[in-house]
């Protein structure tokens, strides 16, 4: 319930102030991608700016995210090898406390052995 609340209060006022910013900014820029700047540029686009503000957050969160998920493959591993080493163990300490019960049960149905007569 507090999760549902937090995210209602984080979310409302942001998903506002996203409707402003794009009702305040749809004026058509020209985003030019020409190094030399040349007079009719030679790649360029003409998109409302709330489309290019919007376009770059999303890549910026993108490229964060993929950068921060790269950079955490060391514990990544190192939990692997670790849940791993933990199943391992588990079934170690599983099949000795089989082989302690049944040694303390004793022999179920010894049979004693006997030489048989020397010829």
């Amino acid at each position: 319930m507090i999760r549902r609340a937090a995210a209602v209060v984080i979310l409302v006022p942001l998903a506002l102030l996203i409707v402003l910013m794009a009702i305040g900014n749809r004026q058509a820029v020209t985003l030019s991608l020409d190094p030399l700047l040349a007079e009719p540029p030679a790649y360029a686009l003409r998109l409302p700016l709330f489309l290019i503000i919007l376009v770059a957050l999303i890549a910026g969160v993108i490229i964060g995210g993929c950068s921060s998920w790269l950079r955490q493959r060391r514990w990544r591993r190192a939990s692997r090898r670790s849940q791993a080493e933990i199943g391992a163990l588990r079934a170690e300490t599983h099949s000795l406390r089989e082989r302690l019960a049944a040694a303390e049960r004793g022999p179920q149905h010894a049979v004693a052995y006997r030489r048989p007569p020397a010829a």
